[in-house]
């Protein structure tokens, strides 16, 4: 950092199994007049439902995240800073409006409102449960033979887990995530360390949170391990296990941690 001398230190992952050591980044990026942009696009809800970690807290000073991941509400973001800066703070908001947003779409700014008013009301039980489902799923995915990531440091501290299907840049985990889709299950294949070829990585990158929104908890995280394993493991016929899949998810068609007392279905009937 002191040879770089960067105007901005940008913090981010697309995989973001644990908490960035921002503190000590952060501080080395403030002693030469760095600004510390924390993007949070994955883990803003575990964030704000206080299980992750706290970047405005810890040094950055702009967080930016998605309001559409484990932030439960209408597709967009949030750019977020702690500072009193008033100059700042109007760099900020002319750098969104009229700087890359032509118009702030009120229909998103109402969606927004009830999502962060239903998140005050359950987002830590939520960030909380993503969590724990996260961590079960990890560890039954590695009782039944898959080689998860970051076993030493309990598999994961967020709502993400990975899986290595195959050797460096062998396509496998292309391969794993076409035989799930085809039983029903959509997965991300993803690089893993030592990967250098996009299309055809050797993982998946798995979250939990969207089973967890529709009331999942750890004893189904086991059963949807059984499932990857059947297709993966196993090599049963896709069609047989995408009934089973089919018939799980039938049970569980109502959207929790929300204003839901009716218990409204959030699928099209």
């Amino acid at each position: 950092m002191g040879d770089i001398e960067p105007k901005v230190a940008l913090i981010g992952q697309s995989v973001f199994l644990f908490p960035t050591p921002l503190q000590e980044i952060a501080d080395a990026a403030h002693e030469v007049g760095a600004t510390v942009m924390y993007d949070g696009a994955h883990v803003l809800g575990l964030i704000a439902g206080g299980c992750f970690q706290d970047p405005l807290r810890e040094g950055a000073d702009v967080m930016t995240g998605s309001s559409h991941k484990t932030f439960p509400g209408p597709q967009g973001g949030f750019l977020l800073s702690s500072s009193e800066d008033s100059t700042f703070q109007r760099k900020l908001n002319t750098a969104i409006f009229p700087g890359v947003c032509s118009s702030y779409h009120l229909h998103h700014v109402a969606g927004k409102v009830v999502a962060l008013a239903e998140f005050e009301e359950y987002g830590n039980a939520y960030a909380t449960d993503i969590v724990k489902n996260a961590q079960t799923f990890a560890s039954a995915l590695a009782a039944e033979g898959f080689d998860v990531l970051a076993e030493s440091r309990g598999y994961t501290a967020s709502h993400q887990v990975l899986t290595r299907h195959g050797d460096t840049d062998s396509g496998a985990g292309a391969k794993a995530a076409h035989l799930l889709e085809e039983a029903g299950i959509i997965t991300n294949m993803n690089m893993l360390p030592g990967d250098t070829k996009a299309m055809t990585p050797s993982g998946l990158r798995l979250g939990v949170q969207e089973l967890t929104r529709v009331g999942m908890g750890p004893l189904e995280m086991q059963e949807v391990a059984r499932l990857y394993a059947r297709v993966l493991l196993h090599g049963e016929d896709t069609d047989s296990v995408r009934k089973h899949v089919a018939q799980l998810k039938s049970q569980f068609q109502t959207i929790r941690y929300c204003f839901n007392d009716e218990n409204r279905t959030g699928y099209p009937l």
